[in-house]
């Protein structure tokens, strides 16, 4: 691990008291222009999230209906019901999204994958940056707001589905992670700038509860009139 990423892991809660823990879950709502755009209706209700911090699994639930939850692991996704009965599966969900551009529309599979990896990987951040597979190097800081930001970029395994296989992240004089910057693969590689805030502190370890995802300009900067997708997160617990 690079030097940088160490002193971000510590700033979070350390990777001792990752490793004491499993599992995290937290009340989340969703919004944003990108559902709109695939064709979908969004809503304000809060979902309850449960995801593993060790290895790629996470449910969201309710989806679609009150008693169906999403149940994502690498290479599969499946809504089904509480009792465990299967109401669709894709197998090899990213394949599904060949050719898709920024308007392609998306079924209720398509948005359950995106929304399944993507929340996934902001509840695990940073720490997921330190499991075996991924590569991190320290890259050229960014002004922001009156400050300067140094950045790592991280190489994604082939294990982990997430927006893009190379991603950065910016981290304030805190080291506390401010920003993170990659490609929408699934959505026609559109670049996207996502800035996190608000952090609370939860059973050791600080977790970011404003987030704000925004297409990103040629130059890095944000189209701050196209918000692509919000995230407000609640009641996060750790076990």
């Amino acid at each position: 691990m690079s030097d940088l990423l160490d002193e971000v892991l510590e700033a979070h809660g350390g990777l001792d008291r990752w490793k004491q823990l499993t599992t995290v879950r937290a009340s989340v709502v969703g919004g944003g222009e990108l559902w709109a755009m695939k064709g979908l209706v969004s809503d304000r209700e809060p979902r309850e999230t449960v995801a593993s911090l060790h290895e790629q699994w996470i449910s969201v639930h309710p989806y679609g209906a009150p008693d169906q939850r999403t149940w994502f692991t690498p290479g599969r996704l499946a809504i089904e019901k509480l009792d465990g009965q299967l109401v669709a599966e894709r197998r090899e969900p990213r394949a599904s999204f060949a050719g898709h551009q920024l308007r392609t529309p998306w079924d209720p599979l398509h948005r359950a994958y995106f929304s399944s990896y993507a929340l996934w990987t902001y509840l695990t951040t940073p720490f997921h940056l330190a499991m075996p597979g991924f590569s991190v190097t320290e890259i050229e800081p960014v002004k922001e707001n009156g400050e300067l930001w140094r950045g790592l970029r991280a190489g994604y395994p082939a294990g982990i589905e997430s927006h893009s296989t190379v991603q950065d992240f910016y981290v304030g004089e805190d080291y506390l992670v401010r920003r993170h910057d990659y490609h929408v693969d699934v959505a026609g590689g559109f670049p996207g700038v996502h800035y996190v805030s608000d952090y609370v502190e939860a059973d050791g370890v600080w977790v970011p509860t404003t987030r704000r995802a925004y297409r990103r300009e040629t130059d890095d900067g944000p189209i701050l009139d196209q918000l692509m997708v919000s995230i407000d997160v609640s009641n996060i617990r750790f076990s």
